[in-house]
């Protein structure tokens, strides 16, 4: 059976028809977009299909979330007081090690959740952890294959500590990842470099390699803060983004996380290499990181999508507050309001997101022929009753308890607001059980307080 979703508006982000008043989209029963066009006259010529939403609501492409790290799903809400290396040594590092697949397969689960009631159809992953041949990695392809959700995973890997093993059981890792994600139809696979200085040279010479013998496209961070680039040129005379230019690693489709810290000559790296940015404004704000120069990017022709970054950095998976955020941080930080618009920020979080992932063909965008990855906002919440410009009515006013229905690939996902086929109460309880059991294998219990709160219950 067909589905006709409608709304008063539709933000379809295609050529030439960014944005249809009074319109609705046909999803047919294989899972894509059918038909975009005017409600009246699609409900007239597709009388049986069943049809979705009161005509008040706005209708928009599914948003990609396009960074974040599922192995921190459980650890949310610490270390606020950390910069960036502070809180990997304090907070995120002690979980790494011992990060198991069934924890980073739960707290996808409850992320995942999380995603989707905030409007997110594609995620982008990188699973950081150094607990080696647990294959914890394995677990946020499990966990997104269990929601729904369409996504891209990768493993961070690093090597750059103690006692980390040989080179050879990282690339294995990449290997079963790159397998498990083969299994899944909406699951795709990058090859993941933690950071760049996080790796020894043999392991990136061997990640460039295989990238180079399988056709991987590679996901990680670049230009995060001010000491990655004093530390990567005292390492090699140069920052981290010329390295990887200079060694091949830009070479091969790569979506770089932050990218904040960059120079001319690295700008023109980056559009060289035609590589894609993710901006990550909420996490740069609580690790106070610094703020991507976006406005520069996007004038030099480079892709700039939109993410939440990890549950322990943001600290949480909701894209409509990286929305609002990212607008109202480059007008004040700019001190212009036209820095940055509305709709600027909704094509960086759809389309745009979309392109950044090589994804482009399949969604980002309400067109026929694409997969139906979409959303419907409730017009008849208080932030959306009056809805004057349904650009800044979404980026400004707009939260996730507005997403009433979300369909990925054509199968609705959430019905009414509420995850189908989720039990998030259950959901919630084995996390909870889970995060506690992970800070106490960490030690962690000095940051967290949930132990003693699971204790004293």
């Amino acid at each position: 059976m067909s589905t006709l979703v409608r709304g008063a508006w539709v933000l379809a982000f295609a050529p030439g028809a960014e944005a249809l008043r009074d319109a609705a989209v046909l999803i047919d029963g294989d899972g894509a977009i059918a038909a975009v066009g005017d409600s009246v006259e699609l409900m007239a010529l597709h009388p049986h299909a069943t049809v979705v939403g009161d005509g008040n609501g706005v209708v928009m492409p599914g948003l990609v979330n396009a960074h974040t790290h599922l192995t921190e799903c459980l650890i949310p809400g610490m270390g606020e007081r950390y910069v960036l290396w502070e809180w990997f040594e304090k907070v995120v590092g002690p979980c790494a090690r011992v990060t198991t697949r069934e924890d980073v397969r739960v707290g996808t689960l409850l992320k995942g959740a999380e995603m989707l009631q905030s409007g997110i159809t594609t995620v982008n992953d990188m699973s950081c952890h150094r607990n080696m041949g647990a294959l914890a990695s394995l677990g946020a392809v499990d966990g997104l294959a269990q929601m729904g959700l369409r996504g891209v995973v990768s493993f961070g890997a690093e090597d750059v500590y103690p006692g980390a093993p040989p080179p050879p059981m990282f690339m294995a890792e990449h290997e079963a990842l790159a397998d498990r994600c083969a299994s899944e139809s909406l699951i795709g696979f990058r090859c993941g470099v933690g950071t760049v200085l996080g790796v020894t040279d043999d392991l990136f010479a061997r990640t460039i390699h295989a990238c180079r013998e399988h056709g991987w496209a590679v996901h990680t961070h670049l230009a995060e803060v001010r000491e990655e680039v004093t530390e990567s040129r005292i390492r090699w005379g140069e920052s981290t983004i010329q390295h990887s230019g200079r060694q091949g690693l830009l070479d091969h489709g790569v979506i770089a996380g932050h990218c904040i810290w960059c120079d001319r000559a690295d700008i023109g790296m980056l559009a060289s290499k035609h590589v894609a940015v993710c901006h990550n404004p909420v996490a740069n704000m609580i690790l106070a990181s610094g703020i991507c120069p976006v406005d520069t990017l996007r004038h030099e022709g480079i892709p700039v999508a939109l993410g939440t970054d990890g549950a322990a950095s943001n600290d949480n998976q909701d894209m409509f507050g990286v929305l609002k955020t990212a607008a109202l941080l480059h007008k004040v930080a700019a001190l212009d309001a036209h820095a940055i618009t509305a709709r600027d920020v909704l094509r960086m979080a759809t389309i745009e997101g979309a392109r950044a992932l090589g994804l482009e063909r399949e969604t980002g965008s309400l067109e026929p022929g694409k997969r139906a990855d979409l959303v419907l906002l409730d017009g008849d919440t208080p932030e959306l009753a009056t809805i004057h410009d349904p650009f800044q009515q979404v980026v400004y006013c707009a939260t996730a308890r507005c997403v009433s229905d979300v369909w990925v690939d054509g199968v609705r996902r959430v019905s009414g607001g509420v995850v189908v086929d989720a039990d998030i109460r259950s959901l919630a309880a084995s996390a909870r059980e889970l995060g506690a059991d992970l800070v106490t294998r960490a030690a962690l219990t000095g940051e967290s307080m949930l132990v003693k709160g699971v204790a004293g219950a």
